[in-house]
């Protein structure tokens, strides 16, 4: 192709955007898509030279960066040698993947092992069942749990999404499930922690633990412990507000998991892979889950991948019988190609502990700093490059402000924020400069001054 007939395609991509492209979660007619035309590094621009940082690592999920050189190569090199296998058999991508996987979740907080930590009773994680993103890496999961206990229930919070099939949006809190309804049968809500907004009247965060565990206990008696399958949880809460759980909370899930015989799935297709500076979120804390699901920061959606880590007897529980499912492009080379190629960056850059140093010494300090000049910040919190600022109309009532002024004031001084109701998520990709999450962050301050 010709870079005549490029400009063509890129000149005439909105109006066949606007005519033959159905956006997901929209209203068609109210859509007004910007065209990108180049992105490289924390920076995407459109066809004109407008130039943008990326303060959503496009849905939090290009935690590498846009376009880096050792995760194209990477496509490049595996494209040339087999670009597909069926998953009835072994490729080495598949299984260099699957072990670094494997490997990295057993360990703990900042790479290392956590011997003190609250295992679970199935083992050490032992095997992968690779998905194409992170809805059908929930989906199986629960498929896993239901038939490893033979139990039906699956219990998920409120505050939660986990994807946009039938049983991923069925376990999806928020209200994008409700025009889904009836979804699967069998799936169970219930109120996890959220200090600011305290579901429980809690004073402090000891308390607010305290009694989002006796709530969830309760809600198990309630449906029947043995009918319950699984929990499924966010470790940290995404796109319903960045909520780090309290310590503690976790811990106690495991607890009463042990205690009834469910299996504890821990959704880290957000938080997962460098998100909140750890390889798993998860890892922050003091306890195990049973079944891990990624998808996102595994490869940074250079090739959609997504997965489920699975623990040894849970896995060996099918040894023996039919796993009952499956999918066509289950471990598909070039997308496990990108993934080996990630978790080697992530090393060999030290993208863990810059992401740990991009949270604790300029992001969590510049949005608490911004916190005492702008009254319409409410609360600030997260972890690495996993942040939210709560936008209010009124501290003392905590009344929510809608985002979308402050994000548009953002766009318009050249960086584009991820806007969710009252909130901005500053979740730039974990590999950001200093220089530039400091200039993106000196924006959102100009933009609050101009937009509350």
């Amino acid at each position: 192709m010709t870079a005549l007939d490029d400009d063509v395609l890129l000149r005439d991509a909105y109006a066949n955007d606007r005519q033959r492209v159905f956006h997901s979660w929209s209203a068609q007619a109210a859509l007004d898509p910007v065209v990108l035309a180049g992105a490289a590094g924390s920076k995407m621009w459109d066809a004109d030279g407008t130039t943008w940082i990326d303060f959503t690592s496009q849905l939090v999920n290009m935690n590498l960066g846009h376009q880096h050189p050792k995760m194209i190569e990477a496509i490049k090199t595996q494209a040339e040698q087999l670009t597909m296998v069926s998953p009835t058999f072994a490729n080495d991508q598949r299984s260099e993947a699957a072990r670094l996987i494997v490997d990295r979740a057993n360990l703990g907080r900042d790479g290392l092992p956590q011997p003190d930590r609250a295992a679970s009773p199935h083992g050490d994680f032992a095997k992968v069942f690779f998905t194409n993103a992170g809805a059908e890496a929930i989906e199986n999961a629960v498929r896993l749990a239901r038939g490893f206990t033979g139990r039906h229930k699956v219990l998920s919070t409120y505050r939660s999404y986990h994807g946009g099939t039938m049983l991923a949006v069925g376990l999806t809190g928020e209200g994008r499930r409700l025009e889904n309804e009836p979804a699967v049968n069998g799936l169970v809500k219930f109120w996890g922690p959220y200090a600011y907004r305290s579901s429980f009247h809690a004073t402090s965060p000891e308390q607010e633990c305290e009694r989002a565990l006796q709530h969830l206990r309760d809600t198990i008696v309630a449906e029947g412990p043995d009918k319950v399958a699984a929990i499924v949880l966010e470790t940290v809460v995404g796109t319903n507000g960045i909520l780090v759980p309290p310590d503690g909370y976790l811990e106690g899930v495991r607890a009463l998991c042990d205690e009834f015989g469910i299996i504890w799935i821990a959704d880290e297709v957000m938080a997962g892979f460098g998100r909140t500076g750890q390889w798993f979120a998860w890892h922050g804390w003091n306890a195990q889950p049973d079944l891990i699901t990624f998808a996102k920061g595994v490869n940074s959606g250079y090739i959609p991948l997504g997965g489920v880590v699975i623990t040894e007897a849970i896995a060996a529980s099918y040894d023996e019988r039919v796993f009952p499912g499956g999918l066509t492009y289950s471990g598909h080379p070039l997308a496990c190609a990108t993934a080996v190629a990630s978790i080697n960056i992530f090393e060999d850059e030290d993208v863990l502990e810059h992401a740990r140093h991009l949270g604790d010494d300029i992001i969590g300090p510049a949005l608490r700093d911004m916190a005492e000049r702008h009254a319409a910040i409410g609360e600030v919190r997260g972890l690495g490059v996993f942040w939210v600022a709560e936008l209010v109309s009124d501290r003392a009532t905590r009344a929510p402000r809608l985002s979308a002024a402050v994000a548009g004031a953002c766009k318009e001084r050249g960086m584009w924020p991820l806007a969710v109701a009252n909130r901005i998520h500053v979740v730039p990709p974990c590999t950001t400069p200093d220089d530039v999450a400091r200039e993106g962050l000196e924006i959102l301050d100009a933009a609050l001054a101009a937009a509350t």
